[in-house]
């Protein structure tokens, strides 16, 4: 269908950077993003009073239905600024990632099933295999659930193992180089020494 526009609708976890939540949808409509909201609450499974929701000033988060059930869930409404475009840095530099991932299509979706798929592929690749550089390069999944953690002490170790490796090989190449400097040193002033006889 020519000049048909898809909507998405996406949650991040700032801290994690995970992407808790998503929906692409074939209009812009604040019902549709206060649903997002409610069913990200209900499978979270956490308690939302006091929480931060900051979005852009697009119509779907300042409607009176998103404001009405952001007040019903205890969630506090933030909004960027008009006229700053970083006003979000978050949601700009995952939106950014989203617009370089090798997958980006190259053509128009077919239909709002092949969106919701391509969509569903880029979430699961950027909170389980993308290593994030603002989280210390784990996946925004490892973050959210404290796996973390044991996952920089594995990078540490393996860090560690190869630091060692470097560090036998040089000292190799330096005693080797040693070595050869010695026996140049030794020629050149006439103090060759014998086959294999140690001066």
């Amino acid at each position: 269908m020519r000049g048909a526009f898809y909507y998405l609708s996406l949650v991040l976890d700032v801290w994690s950077r995970k992407i808790v939540a998503w929906e692409v949808h074939d209009r812009e409509d604040d019902a549709l993003s206060s649903q997002v909201i409610v069913k990200t609450a209900q499978s979270l499974g956490i308690d939302l009073a006091g929480l931060v929701l900051h979005s852009d000033n697009g119509g779907p988060m300042r409607g009176a239905t998103m404001v009405t059930t952001l007040e019903r869930l205890g969630i506090l409404p933030s909004f960027s600024r008009p006229s700053v475009s970083d006003d979000n840095p978050y949601s700009e530099a995952l939106f950014r990632t989203l617009k370089y991932w090798p997958e980006y299509p190259s053509r128009p979706f077919e239909g709002i099933e092949e969106a919701r798929r391509w969509v569903e592929a880029f979430v699961r690749w950027y909170n389980t295999v993308h290593r994030h550089s603002a989280i210390r390069y784990v996946t925004p999944a490892e973050r959210h659930t404290g796996a973390e953690r044991r996952e920089l002490e594995r990078a540490l170790e393996r860090t560690e193992s190869v630091a060692h490796d470097l560090a036998e090989q040089i000292r190799e190449r330096a005693v080797k180089s040693a070595e050869e400097a010695r026996a140049a040193l030794k020629k050149a002033l006439g103090q060759d020494e014998p086959e294999g006889v140690p001066l």
